[in-house]
């Protein structure tokens, strides 16, 4: 019994348990993703399948302009936020023992732990303070901050995976600390980017309790919008926006995983 491993699905009720937790954290996804094909306006009766709502959504002008403003501060908030949380853990990983490692890994993680409408309440006074006018610009920055942590872990896992020397070859063959980065680290350490990069898209791209206390006129996002849709009454229209959006969460989270697991596996970090 001690070299066995521990098997958790063995325990009497223990898959259960898991079925009713599943059941309630994806049914009401499901439940509006089945009635987003609705052909009538219920959204608890089944009048058929169309996809009426989903062409009427598509063509919502209001829609369409939050759904840009979306894709504008997720690709502007993760790439940055994946430079600097690759910067960040070349530092922490790579560079000489820090005294303040510890300390530098929870200022990085933070976002993560401190609750988000604290860190949305800080954030607009703190926009407030220095005279920030809201808009656009204070979302893209609001989203870069709490973007970071989720773009560094698996950057740092990665990067934790990939031994030192192919690096200190390259400088025995007198390559330069750029050029070892650059045609031999970076190559190495690609699928972690990409897979931060992606996790932190989405996680932007998802945002609603920052936004909607730093966004300014005309930064409506698709989070946004679905709320003010929602507000004046609940319609199959937004169950298609909603299952759009689940779908490329969906999507990229997944995508994230498979790039970072094969990273690890097949990426050549070790010998």
């Amino acid at each position: 019994m001690r070299g066995r491993p521990l098997r958790l699905y063995h325990y009497p009720g223990f898959g259960l348990v898991t079925l009713l937790c599943m059941v309630i954290l994806y049914a009401p996804m499901l439940v509006v993703a089945i009635y987003s094909f609705n052909a009538i306006r219920s959204i608890t009766v089944w009048g058929g399948f169309s996809l009426a709502w989903y062409l009427k959504a598509v063509g919502n002008p209001v829609i369409q302009a939050a759904a840009l403003n979306s894709l504008t501060v997720a690709l502007a908030a993760a790439s940055t936020a994946t430079v600097m949380a690759t910067a960040a853990a070349i530092a922490l990983v790579r560079g000489r023992a820090l005294r303040e490692r510890n300390l530098a890994f929870a200022l990085i993680n933070l976002p993560l732990m401190v609750p988000e409408i604290i860190t949305a309440v800080a954030t607009l006074v703190f926009f407030l303070a220095i005279g920030f006018r809201l808009g656009l610009g204070t979302v893209i920055l609001a989203h870069i901050v709490f973007c970071i942590p989720f773009a560094y872990l698996p950057i740092s896992a990665r990067l934790e995976g990939i031994e030192p020397w192919y690096e200190e070859a390259a400088r025995d063959l007198y390559a330069t600390g750029w050029q070892a980065f650059r045609h031999v680290l970076l190559p190495l350490l690609f699928p972690g980017i990409l897979a931060g990069f992606m996790l932190a898209f989405i996680i932007s791209l998802d945002d609603f309790i920052i936004t909607s206390f730093v966004a300014g006129p005309g930064a409506t996002t698709l989070p946004l919008a679905i709320y003010g849709m929602v507000r004046t009454g609940f319609t199959p229209e937004i169950n298609a926006v909603s299952t759009m959006m689940l779908g490329v969460s969906i999507l990229f989270v997944t995508a994230s995983w498979v790039i970072g697991r094969r990273g690890r596996e097949g990426g050549g970090a070790k010998p």
